[in-house]
């Protein structure tokens, strides 16, 4: 009878040891036998490579987006109040409270203005 080979960590151990080795060697796919598919794997790798790249290119671009949409709505938010505030400012009866506030005798014209000649 055949005996059973028992599963053993050591040879968990040097498999796991072997297979870096080839990895760091440079000759793992050669070990597997799929040399042939090199050209395949590559592709692979470099279309995933890709991808990941014109992903994280897309998300930054969004990140760019939403931060300028969030400034932009600042800024017309304080066009708004800086409407608001001119449009008040320019009121005939606002004019003459702050020139009163600031102590200027100044007021309306009650004769027409004079002529020179």
């Amino acid at each position: 009878m055949e005996e059973k080979k028992k599963f053993r960590f050591k040879d968990l151990w040097s498999l796991l040891k072997n297979s870096v080795q080839a990895i760091l060697k440079g000759e793992f796919l050669l070990r597997l036998n799929i040399g042939r598919y090199f050209i395949h794997i590559a592709s692979c790798c470099t279309v995933v490579a890709l991808t990941i790249w014109i992903s994280l290119l897309i998300d930054s671009t969004l990140t760019k987006v939403q931060r300028n949409r969030k400034t932009i709505e600042e800024q017309q938010n304080e066009i708004a109040v800086l409407t608001y505030e001119l449009s008040k400012a320019t009121r005939r009866t606002e004019v003459e409270r702050k020139l009163e506030i600031l102590g200027s005798d100044l007021r309306d014209a009650t004769k027409p203005a004079k002529q020179l000649k």
